[in-house]
């Protein structure tokens, strides 16, 4: 459900939109004329980042994103604006699977001006598979992405799992990066405060083989509607 965390510029990485804390995306979207908020706090060895993503489906199966995020560094800011679209050629079923297609954009103001204001462009497709009455889930992205100031379309990939530890406890990890550069992983834990309403999350990342210098820690907050939109 959700995101990106987009282009994360930290990590030069996947630019998906995935249910907090997850990198890599889910067959999943927001309910049907339903709404959801994702804001969260990451800490880089070198710097902060804050984002903000509200997301509407507004038809039943086309969920867009709009929002962005923020990032001081070395007394510099940059900020990012992301657009997305999200629909499910077959939702995900329990002890089943799904797939859909984001297409979306990641536009970084300070850089993408002139032939480069779209920003960078990706798709890929969400895959997800349900074991053990959704008590497991896997999930698997490919896609591609058109980085505009360097003029390089990557290819790009994850691979996820969340494993439900209680009535609202869930275990996730992950692994995800693009071509001709590093791969990263990433273990948090989410917890739903009110069920399928307010849920809280944290994370640990890292890129493989940086010991210290490519760590984050994050901490996240998701908000859920129910059906409200005409």
């Amino acid at each position: 459900m959700r995101r990106l965390l987009a282009l994360l510029p930290a990590l030069a990485a996947l630019p998906a939109l995935a249910a907090r804390p997850m990198i890599t995306d889910d067959a999943r979207t927001v309910d049907a004329k339903a709404c959801q908020l994702e804001t969260w706090q990451r800490v880089n060895r070198d710097n902060r980042e804050y984002w903000a993503l509200p997301a509407c489906n507004f038809s039943g199966n086309l969920e867009l994103t709009v929002g962005g995020g923020v990032e001081w560094g070395d007394g510099n800011r940059t900020t990012d604006v992301v657009l997305q679209g999200k629909t499910l050629f077959k939702p995900l079923a329990t002890n089943g699977y799904g797939i859909g297609l984001v297409v979306g954009t990641v536009r970084h103001p300070a850089i993408n001006t002139g032939s480069n204001s779209l920003g960078d462009a990706y798709a890929y497709a969400p895959t997800s598979f349900s074991f053990a009455d959704d008590r497991v889930v896997v999930h698997t992205n490919l896609g591609a992405q058109y980085a505009a100031a360097a003029g390089h379309l990557h290819a790009t990939w994850g691979i996820g799992s969340e494993i439900q530890v209680s009535n609202r406890a869930w275990v996730i990890g992950e692994t995800f990066g693009r071509s001709q550069e590093r791969s990263w992983f990433q273990v948090g834990l989410r917890y739903w405060i009110v069920p399928e309403r307010v849920q809280i999350d944290t994370t640990y990342g890292n890129g493989y083989n940086l010991e210290s210098s490519g760590r984050w820690i994050s901490i996240g907050l998701r908000l859920l509607t129910p059906a409200f939109l005409p």
